[in-house]
């Protein structure tokens, strides 16, 4: 299977998801995981939307959830050669905010664990935010990513690192 074709979850992706993210108020994550990935029709349309530019497909993303103002949540197909797992998780905020939120799955299973969500590692908008840990989540990661395991500001760190043109190339799609 290529991964053009691959738009089942990975079972770490499926757990995670699986989860209850509680936004209580404003004082928890904002995110609204998915069941499954965005179907590839919708995904072109959006992208097309967001972008503005109707010349794109939306190939190289998989979007498994949103926030709670529409900002869509992916993987970002950039590594050639490389599975779902081990490709990049991106936030694309429905206000134009952009972001490589974490290096691979492994990688977000831990910045979900820690209390994290994409908007929460993307923006930030919040200064008074108290990311709250979540043990259902940090056992997922332990399950599925024990050998990566870090706190949550070190996975967004080292995703920027790894992808610091990322809103360069983002912003180059638009019109």
């Amino acid at each position: 299977m290529t991964l053009a074709d691959d738009r089942q979850f990975p079972a770490a992706l499926a757990a995670a998801m699986a989860t209850r993210f509680d936004y209580s108020g404003g004082d928890g994550v904002d995110f609204e995981p998915f069941k499954a990935f965005l179907p590839a029709e919708e995904t072109t349309d959006w992208l097309r939307a967001w972008t503005g530019n109707g010349e794109l497909r939306g190939d190289d993303f998989r979007v498994f959830g949103q926030d709670g103002s529409g900002g869509y949540v992916a993987f970002w197909l950039v590594r050639p050669g490389l599975i779902l797992a081990d490709q990049p998780v991106v936030f694309l905020g429905s206000e134009g905010e952009t972001g490589v939120v974490a290096g691979d799955l492994g990688g977000f299973l831990w910045l979900l664990a820690d209390g994290f969500g994409p908007w929460e590692a993307a923006t930030s908008y919040e200064p008074d935010w108290t990311p709250r840990p979540n043990n259902e989540l940090v056992a997922i990661a332990e399950q599925f990513a024990s050998d990566r395991r870090q706190p949550a500001v070190a996975v967004i760190e080292q995703a920027a690192a790894d992808f610091p043109d990322f809103d360069d190339i983002i912003m180059g799609l638009c019109r």
